[in-house]
């Protein structure tokens, strides 16, 4: 397998967004053997449980587990106490949470660690605004003054404090992102739609190809793939594109 291929590949993340586990494990068949990550949302895990995580862990995927934490610190550090132990190569919470509580996300992983040594420290990472999110909605419903830009950026700002390891954002708030917090920071883009595909609810997106350009870490895609005729062929066009950039 190329490497250059694989790289693009483990920064690939499918969206595992199915009502049910037998649907998802239809799709993690189809992909067998493409070292991509796979994404679990609220939908899936709620169906699921976590016994799916630990078959994703077993079949030798990465995990995203995507239930953007947000809460009291204490119950934030207890759920990444338990997402930790549990395995997960990546969790989040929402930024919007305050530091106290990404940092509080951070000790609980910690302590699983120092409980059992053979764990790894999964990468930590806040959301800022969602994808959906537009200026009317951040303005006038949120109640949050200023751009969508600015508002990412602030919260990156207090996620890179709170010593977390990235941020989930949309691909073109990336380079403003990285000039804030540094190149190293990481940034997990949903919002990626190949040339030609539904937009569908998300308002700020580019392309699989754009947005390795402009220097995302990775790229979280659902729909495009979830929902394609070819499943195993969309994701290898998706990672095709992403090797061009």
């Amino acid at each position: 397998m190329d490497q250059k291929y694989i790289e693009m590949a483990n920064r690939l993340m499918v969206a595992l967004d199915y009502p049910s586990v037998d649907e998802a494990r239809v799709l993690v068949e189809q992909l067998e053997g493409i070292p991509c990550y796979m994404k679990v949302g609220m939908q899936l895990l709620y169906a699921a449980g976590p016994n799916f995580i630990l078959e994703l862990k077993e079949k030798g995927y990465s995990v995203f587990l995507d239930v953007k934490m947000h809460d009291i610190p204490n119950t934030v550090k207890g759920g990444a106490h338990s997402l930790t132990k549990l395995g997960v190569d990546m969790f989040n919470v929402h930024a919007g949470g305050g530091i106290k509580m990404m940092a509080a996300a951070k000790q609980g992983a910690e302590l699983a660690l120092q409980e059992d040594p053979s764990l790894a420290m999964p990468i930590i990472i806040a959301v800022t605004q969602l994808t959906s999110t537009d200026q009317q909605t951040l303005n006038h419903e949120i109640g949050i003054s200023g751009t969508v830009e600015d508002s990412v950026i602030q919260y990156a700002s207090h996620t890179k404090q709170a010593g977390l390891a990235g941020v989930v954002a949309s691909p073109l708030e990336v380079q403003a992102i990285q000039q804030a917090c540094g190149s190293d920071f990481v940034t997990v883009t949903p919002g990626i739609r190949p040339a030609g595909s539904e937009i569908g609810d998300q308002s700020r997106i580019l392309t699989p190809k754009q947005a390795i350009q402009q220097g995302s870490s990775f790229l979280v895609v659902g729909r495009p793939i979830t929902l394609a005729n070819d499943p195993r062929l969309a994701t290898e066009e998706i990672i095709k594109e992403m090797m061009s950039a």
